[in-house]
């Protein structure tokens, strides 16, 4: 079997965009991602579109707007995506089991999201659609309020860690620095972000405005190739793993101090890589909330259940640290427009495998893990991704 490999890209600025809606927004991305790799939209066998909307906008039918971007697309197969905050990494799956089962040789893979557009009440009560409402709706502030739960379950089982949580995001805004596609480029510091105040309040529970991500528009989009193809163009990175592994919805029904799911993935990744995670170079992880990047550090193996904390610590996790963790700012300073955020994840990493990240450059980098998650852990991607040439 062909494997799928990603051989260009293109990344949006995240932020508030001036660009009115998805459609724009990825017309901006998928021109550049073609040239990156040295093809155009005539080579395009398949299109796969990652949009959550869910509200965002009354338009949806979104596979079909990439081709009201670009009139060339008009008769290529499009299929839209959506699982939650991994809408993204659906979308890419998708395109990959496409080459893989010799459907195509070429397929783009695009993810969008306008949110800004959208009064912020309005965008808590949307992005409630990514838990079980029947048990989580009336959750006060939304999302947050249900990662404000779980923070809370971990500190009532394991301590107060909400200094941790502040070096976290300390961590993710300081790297955002050297990203010029990141939403918030500036550097907080650990006092700020430890410290309630009026420009950090409490938002949920324990969680404070610098343990939330960013409401953010964007797009980013990945070129993939099957292995012949990929070979004969200027660079090509490789999956060594991608696994999905999902959990039950509803946080009633399982441990929330735990991301029992993620843990799964990230295990099954390694063991069909071959590989430890002392084999990778960086991570890039979904630190939608903090209290989520902490979790994660356990969940990949890097410390055991209530021992997340010595990982940023030890500064395990710093850009110089033994595994760097989110060398882009991660999701807290980047941004999160829903449907790209899984692609940009792989965009970041294959930045880095192929020395083209500018200043959040990882020196030597040759292996990177990238984890998405839509919901609380629910749906659970890993990647682990190498440069072939």
């Amino acid at each position: 079997m062909t494997r799928a490999q990603i051989v260009g890209w293109a990344h949006t600025q995240f932020g508030k965009s001036e660009l009115p809606d998805t459609e724009a927004l990825m017309a901006a991305a998928v021109d550049p991602a073609l040239e990156h790799a040295g093809t155009t939209p005539e080579d395009v066998d398949g299109i796969f579109v990652g949009v959550f909307n869910n509200g965002f906008s009354k338009q949806d039918f979104q596979g079909a707007l990439v081709a009201m971007g670009d009139e060339r697309f008009a008769h290529t197969p499009a299929t839209r995506y959506e699982n939650a905050c991994a809408t993204g990494s659906a979308a890419l799956h998708g395109a990959m089991d496409f080459i893989e089962a010799g459907r195509g040789r070429i397929a783009l893979v695009v993810g969008a999201e306008k949110m800004t557009a959208t009064p912020t009440a309005e965008v808590g009560d949307i992005l409630l659609g990514a838990s079980y409402r029947k048990e989580e709706a009336d959750i006060d502030a939304g999302f947050a309020g249900l990662f404000g739960q779980i923070a809370n379950g971990y500190f009532q089982r394991y301590g107060d860690r909400s200094e941790e949580l502040a070096m976290i995001a300390a961590k993710n805004h300081a790297n955002g620095m050297a990203n010029p596609f990141a939403h918030m480029r500036k550097d907080f510091g650990v006092a700020f972000c430890n410290a309630v105040s009026d420009k950090n309040p409490q938002v949920a529970g324990p969680l404070r405005r610098t343990d939330c991500s960013l409401i953010s528009d964007g797009a980013a989009a990945l070129v993939l190739a099957n292995a012949e193809t990929a070979a004969e163009m200027k660079r090509a990175i490789a999956f060594r793993a991608r696994v999905q592994a999902n959990d039950i919805m509803a946080l009633s029904r399982r441990d929330v101090t735990q991301f029992a799911g993620a843990r799964r993935a990230w295990a099954a990744a390694l063991e069909q890589a071959g590989l430890t995670l002392d084999d990778l170079s960086l991570v890039e992880t979904h630190d939608c909330f903090t209290i989520a990047e902490l979790l994660e550090y356990e969940a990949m193996g890097l410390a055991e259940p209530g021992q997340g904390h010595r990982v940023i610590r030890e500064g395990v996790t710093q850009k110089d640290g033994r595994l760097p963790v989110n060398a882009s700012g991660g999701l807290k300073s980047k941004g999160h427009p829903i449907g790209a955020t899984g692609v940009s994840m792989h965009v970041m990493a294959a930045m880095q495998l192929a020395e083209e990240a500018g200043d959040m450059q990882i020196p030597g980098a040759e292996r990177a893990g990238v984890f998405n998650m839509g919901g609380a852990a629910v749906a659970n991607y890993v990647s682990i991704l190498e440069r072939v040439s």
